[in-house]
């Protein structure tokens, strides 16, 4: 009798020693679960920022617009969603039409799109995207001066598609823009760079760097900053 007892002990032990307890496997299985979805996750933003389609005349991370040759490279992040980006549009936009025309600076628009939250329609989103459309129709500047002329109150749904097109319209974009913007042809292109701006630090609009280095949101500091370059 002992002995038989003794063999049916060894046997549990065994049998504990031999594989994980039941709550141990659905540790595990959760962990794997989570790493799962991380990578799933990762691979979703490599993949959108690398099927994301660029306009032509614009880059993976924005807009650049003046000489490649200018000695100061002025870098814009704007949301065309964010009123202190529409009031130094209407401060410093003639400065920088002027630096940019007299080859003192080039100037890189990054429209992202961080205030989706103040819009029932994603408005930060789909005018970004538009701003594409704009690029592609070799218009962006005047666009997006239009864009800030006639932005939204935060809060409300945004301008329509109708609008966003006729404005485009205005700006002396072709007849393809319409369709550009009611596929949302760029929406991609937007998320990626959105994402590359804030992984690189910047998390307010409107952000200005000159030659990479960030200043105040001034006209006398953009216009020192360029003038230092020189």
């Amino acid at each position: 009798m002992t002995s038989g007892r003794a063999t049916r002990k060894r046997r549990a032990m065994v049998k504990q020693r031999g594989g994980p307890s039941p709550a141990l496997l659905g540790a595990i299985a959760v962990i794997a679960l989570f790493a799962g979805m991380v990578g799933f996750g990762v691979y979703r933003a490599s993949a959108s920022s690398t099927d994301a389609t660029v306009p032509p005349s614009a880059t993976a991370s924005g807009v650049p617009v003046g000489s490649s040759d200018a000695p100061a490279t002025v870098d814009l992040y704007v949301d065309f969603q964010c009123p202190a980006c529409r009031a130094f549009e209407q401060q410093a936009g003639p400065t920088i039409d002027e630096l940019v025309g007299s080859g003192a600076a080039r100037v890189v628009y990054h429209p992202v799109a961080y205030l989706d939250r103040f819009s029932s329609t994603r408005y930060s989103s789909r005018s970004s995207a538009a701003s594409g459309c704009a690029a592609e129709a070799g218009v962006f500047p005047q666009y997006a001066q239009l864009l800030f002329a006639n932005q939204p109150p935060e809060g409300a749904a945004g301008l329509p598609e109708e609008q966003l097109i006729a404005l485009g319209a205005q700006a002396g974009a072709g007849p393809g823009f319409a369709e550009c913007v009611s596929s949302d042809r760029y929406a991609g292109w937007t998320a990626a760079l959105t994402d590359e701006a804030s992984q690189a630090g910047v998390n307010a609009t409107p952000t200005v760097l000159v030659n990479g280095q960030e200043i105040e949101r001034s006209v006398a500091a953009l216009r020192a900053a360029v003038e230092g370059a020189s």
